[in-house]
């Protein structure tokens, strides 16, 4: 298989993990793109995703930013599970803001893999980072059903 075919099963891996994510689907988080260690979301602040002093409630930041670091730790066809996640706020979005949150791979061993997490407004401007950490299973995908 080479590289390319690859990234497009990894990329059909996830579009399918992504369409099976309940909690994903309630809160409005899309799937933009990714393959084999990456993956995209978004979400747009809506009034569903307010906190009491009318800007997104960071759990929504966080459940955006865990929607990539689950899809990008899960990209490689086996399950992995998340042991540590760490996040940190740098600026607030507000209602119509568009977040993404780009995962990246930083590290993977066949135990272990560590993910880093940008979620940023459409203008590039940081709003958190997240970092976490993964067990990597030897136990494959099932399919969706």
């Amino acid at each position: 298989m080479t590289a390319a075919e690859r990234q497009a099963q990894a990329r059909r891996q996830l579009q399918r993990l992504a369409a099976a994510d309940a909690l994903a689907r309630a809160l409005e988080i899309r799937f933009v793109d990714g393959g084999a260690g990456h993956a995209t979301v978004a979400m747009t602040v809506g009034r569903q995703h307010l906190n009491f002093n009318g800007t997104c409630h960071g759990g929504a930041i966080f459940a955006l930013a865990d929607a990539a670091f689950g899809l990008a730790s899960n990209s490689h066809g086996v399950v992995a599970a998340g042991i540590d996640a760490h996040i940190t706020y740098q600026s607030a979005a507000n209602l119509g803001d568009e977040l993404v949150a780009r995962a990246t791979e930083v590290s993977r061993s066949r135990k272990l893999a560590v993910y880093r997490i940008d979620v940023t407004r459409s203008d590039d401007a940081m709003i958190s980072s997240f970092t976490g950490t993964v067990y990597v299973t030897t136990r494959h995908h099932e399919p969706a059903g």
